[in-house]
């Protein structure tokens, strides 16, 4: 895989890993192209990896490949999924490693049979609010989880 340069550390990163339908592919990159934001207040600011050599790689390949970033806490991937859905839902993954080896079944045995998502479905329009947040902290992945796991669709849409 190549190595993700020139992304700026406030840019979600969207990787394309189908490339079986350009036209999906282009109305994904357009839709995160749009302003958001309650009154589409705020720029989109992005960083698109259209690159074949990413094809057909699942989430456990993107994320060995993207856990060198340090400032990078979620990872959005427009799969074969997204390209077919309607919604061109991407999948969003938590770039943070596993940590429940180091747990004490003691104390956290609940956690240890239930760990938090990992990940979930976004629509484009989501992505900007989820990568926003989790890269200030503001909250946490499993919160973002729960309100897809919540939808119909089990979709992040937005809160």
């Amino acid at each position: 895989m190549p190595e993700i340069v020139g992304r700026d550390e406030f840019d979600a990163l969207v990787i394309r890993t189908d490339f079986d339908d350009a036209a999906a592919w282009q109305a994904v990159a357009a839709a995160l192209a749009q302003p958001w934001g309650d009154n589409g207040e705020f720029e989109a600011s992005v960083y698109l990896i259209d690159d074949p050599a990413w094809a057909e790689l699942g989430p456990d390949e993107v994320l060995n490949a993207v856990r060198r970033d340090e400032n990078l806490s979620v990872v959005f991937l427009a799969d074969r999924v997204t390209m077919q859905s309607v919604h061109h839902a991407l999948l969003a993954l938590d770039i943070a490693e596993d940590e429940d080896d180091d747990l004490d079944p003691m104390y956290y045995q609940e956690l240890i049979d239930s760990p938090p998502p990992r990940e979930f479905r976004t629509v484009p329009a989501g992505v900007h609010a989820v990568h926003g947040n989790l890269s200030i902290g503001n909250m946490d992945f499993a919160e973002f989880a729960e309100a897809a796991f919540a939808d119909p669709d089990r979709i992040y849409r937005s809160f």
